[in-house]
């Protein structure tokens, strides 16, 4: 059966004199002033006035949904906004992650980075213990649970906001015995079949993310039948119908296109480019560009620890098409990038 998809664009910086002519994304910052309709793979550009005049019945839930606020995210005794941009800092205690590995292998030094993290302005910080990078081996769950336990435990005493970063059930349950308050799991909790059992049980938030394949392989011939974004739409629609059978809360679903996952240079500028169609499903979307690989392949490769400017960059489109949760490497950087942006934002939402 033929659908139909949404694409906010046409941004304009402030509502003031264009009544009925721009709709409010997802309850953010931004304004838009025209949509594309996809409609059997054709395309049509159409003005947001009058738009619902256009649309079915199920079209106009997405349009709802497109246009709705978002809640706060209740993270432990934290309640975030997800009314504008917020960051999450990462933070991997494993030995070979592509950007980090071996830095914060010791605890001590872990809970410290984690530490300058929050101090420096990040709603939160995501905590894993298993790198899930191209080419990355599974680990056991015994040895990732241990990497990441005393990590979580000493950042949520010290009041730090915590997920914690996982494919495994077990893990699950140890981060969150341990203080975390939300679970990132890059499979969408596919991975294991408890997952989700865990995760409705304790009522905490999910990150649902978007990937092809495995870590092992998913960067040997990344290929989709149909446009990426499309693709990754509907592969996202039905994981949030798969966790809300299970008992989560659609209002704790989070959810990532999966930036790097199963994805070439090319799919990955597409997504970014086409983001604010997600907001059709009704979830916060989480950006997680930070270093990845195709900053390097457009930075005559780049290393990843010389990533910082083409991460910078991604964070701020991801703002501009209304991304919630931003998950950095590079925080205080990030922040600073997006408190200029916010007040760019600020300037022209206040009328002279």
């Amino acid at each position: 059966m033929a659908r139909t998809y949404l694409r906010p664009t046409g941004f304009i910086d402030a509502p003031f004199g264009h009544d009925g002519k721009f709709a409010r994304l997802a309850g953010g910052l931004q304004f838009f002033a025209s949509v594309e309709i996809i409609r059997e793979n054709k395309a049509e550009l159409v003005p947001v006035a009058g738009i619902e005049e256009r649309l079915d019945e199920a079209e106009r839930a997405v349009w709802a949904r497109l246009t709705s606020p978002r809640p706060t995210l209740t993270l432990g005794e934290r309640v975030v906004r997800l009314d504008q941009p917020q960051v999450m800092g990462t933070l991997n205690v494993t030995p070979d992650s592509f950007s980090d590995g071996g830095v914060h292998e010791d605890a001590d030094v872990a809970v410290a980075a984690g530490h300058r993290m929050a101090a420096a302005g990040a709603a939160l910080v995501d905590v894993g213990g298993e790198s899930t990078r191209p080419g990355a081996k599974p680990v056991w769950e015994g040895d990732e649970a241990a990497r990441v336990e005393p990590v979580i435990r000493r950042l949520a005493a010290s009041g730090t906001a915590v997920s914690v970063d996982t494919r495994k059930a077990a893990v699950m349950e140890t981060g969150l015995a341990a203080g975390a308050a939300m679970v990132n799991d890059v499979s969408a909790l596919t991975w294991d079949p408890r997952a989700a059992e865990v995760v409705a049980a304790a009522g905490c938030p999910a990150v649902l993310m978007h990937h092809q394949g495995d870590p092992a392989t998913m960067q040997d011939d990344p290929r989709y039948d149909r446009p990426v974004l499309l693709e990754v739409y509907d592969w996202l629609e039905a994981r949030i119908e798969a966790a809300v059978a299970a008992g989560i809360d659609r209002a704790r679903i989070v959810i990532d296109p999966g930036f790097g996952f199963g994805k070439t240079v090319q799919h990955n500028l597409q997504l970014m480019n086409g983001l604010a169609m997600l907001h059709g499903l009704g979830c916060p979307v989480m950006v997680g560009a930070s270093r990845k690989r195709t900053i390097g392949a457009l930075s005559n490769e780049a290393p990843a620890d010389q990533r910082l400017a083409g991460s910078l960059a991604l964070a701020l489109k991801a703002a501009e098409q209304g991304a919630q949760l931003i998950r950095v490497h590079d925080v205080p950087e990030t922040l600073q990038a997006l408190r200029v942006w916010r007040g760019l934002r600020d300037a022209a939402l206040s009328p002279a």
